[in-house]
């Protein structure tokens, strides 16, 4: 008896369907053989053996010539692992690999499936790189690729991109799902058995999700996004997946002419010297991964009485960034709900910490009142629906951050450890960043 399966999500629908009725995705479900009533039949008892009587040795890494690029990774490439590396057209995902492979110290190899073999070295010599130690191959065949890899036995290997792959064997053009999948089915034992660290540059959707079958997630070791706005110059590399890493780190780069640069002096990029001080410019204290950074957080308030008052945040959640607003609108301000709130976080970074709280009501609220907080202040707390400040993770790495830009105070959450070098300023309530006014009550 056949059964149907989303290749996708992996919902199994009673009868075959075009569409999923559960993820959306065409063409993923695909028909699959059921078991035979008696059971599956094995291929003898595996062997049980308890947890601490496996042996295990320090994994072996190997430099990928970003310091950034390790951070995230883990400390390193994995011999044998494969990552996988998503982010939209032109963010710098083929720049970035091309540079690693060159980089990497070793012999490597280039499978290029999207661009022409000149069309690589071209940007090779753009960014300055040395082609002595890469070798190129322009195929989008899976079967050569993972010939190369066991032939060539290369320490790196850059595959770009996976949905440009087709598998003879299988039916389907290339990015389909099932082709998707079978590539990945063919390069990941292909890399175990050569020990190279294999690099899959994956395509996004139009939602931004990383294109092709949710298998290919599943079956690789790594999956790193890189993220931030094409028409700016700051990139961020997260890691949603990782096996011999955290998944709490970020790798900070900057889009040049001649290529990425590492960030390494983050808050130093991210808050410009000559900001512009005064009523909706706030500096926040936020970790992102496991880095604490400082950002200058942004808003501007539009109009008097808006019929439908709009809200835009750009750099932070907007539905938390809206939450916010309401938040202010009932309890501090009611005239905020009738005027257009944008806020933004400068320099491009995508803020996901809540920590960011404080410092973006107390953004929108100073542009309310046109009250500033002061030029050598930072905030950092996440903010309640009751407009209470609440208190945040690593508050030490975030006040020491501040420190060492040179910042002197700090409204925190009450109950924060004092920190030599930095006056911590106790807030128990949104309105109270702003010292010289009344109560909040009696200013709404």
């Amino acid at each position: 008896m056949s059964e149907f399966r989303c290749g996708d999500c992996g919902a199994r629908p009673l009868r075959w369907e075009g569409r999923c009725s559960r993820c959306g995705a065409w063409g993923s479900v695909q028909t699959e053989v059921a078991p035979p009533a008696g059971g599956v039949r094995g291929r003898g008892a595996a062997v049980a053996r308890p947890l601490g009587e496996v042996a295990t040795e320090p994994l072996p890494r190997r430099p990928s010539g970003y310091l950034e690029l390790d951070r995230v990774l883990g400390g390193g490439l994995v011999p044998g692992s494969c990552v996988l590396v998503g982010g939209e057209p032109g963010i710098g995902k083929s720049t970035l690999l091309l540079a690693a492979c060159a980089r990497s110290g070793g012999p490597s190899l280039y499978a290029s499936g999207e661009e022409a073999a000149d069309q690589v070295a071209l940007r090779a010599r753009r960014l300055g790189l040395g082609g002595e130690s890469v070798l190129l191959l322009e195929t989008n065949d899976t079967a050569q690729v993972a010939e190369a890899l066991l032939s060539i036995r290369p320490a790196v290997c850059v595959v770009d991109s996976v949905q440009t792959l087709q598998t003879v064997d299988c039916e389907g053009a290339p990015g389909a799902p099932a082709q998707v999948r079978a590539a990945a089915e063919v390069l990941v034992p292909a890399a175990r058995a050569s020990g190279a660290a294999v690099l899959l540059v994956g395509q996004v959707t139009k939602e931004g999700g990383l294109a092709g079958p949710r298998t290919l997630e599943h079956a690789v070791d790594t999956v790193l996004f890189f993220e931030g706005d094409r028409h700016m110059g700051l990139r961020a590399l997260r890691a949603i997946k990782n096996r011999y890493g955290p998944t709490d780190e970020i790798g900070l780069f900057e889009m040049r002419d001649d290529g990425l640069h590492e960030v390494r002096e983050a808050s130093r990029f991210l808050v410009a010297e000559q900001r512009a001080v005064g009523p909706g410019s706030v500096v926040a204290a936020v970790v992102e991964g496991r880095r604490a950074l400082c950002v200058e957080v942004q808003a501007l308030l539009v109009g008097d009485n808006r019929t439908a008052p709009r809200r835009r945040a750009q750099g932070a959640d907007p539905r938390r960034a809206e939450l916010l607003v309401g938040v202010i609108e009932s309890l501090f301000s009611a005239e905020v709900g009738r005027r257009d709130v944008f806020a933004n976080v400068v320099g491009g970074l995508a803020v996901h910490d809540t920590g960011l709280d404080l410092a973006l009501a107390a953004a929108v609220l100073g542009a309310q009142w046109g009250r500033e907080v002061p030029a050598d202040a930072v905030v950092l707390g996440e903010v309640g629906l009751r407009g209470e400040v609440r208190t945040v993770p690593q508050l030490t790495g975030r006040l020491k951050e501040a420190r060492a830009m040179g910042f002197r105070r700090a409204y925190v959450p009450a109950g924060t450890p004092a920190l030599e070098g930095i006056t911590c300023v106790p807030v128990a309530r949104l309105h109270e960043v702003f010292p010289d006014l009344v109560a909040a009550e009696e200013v709404a």
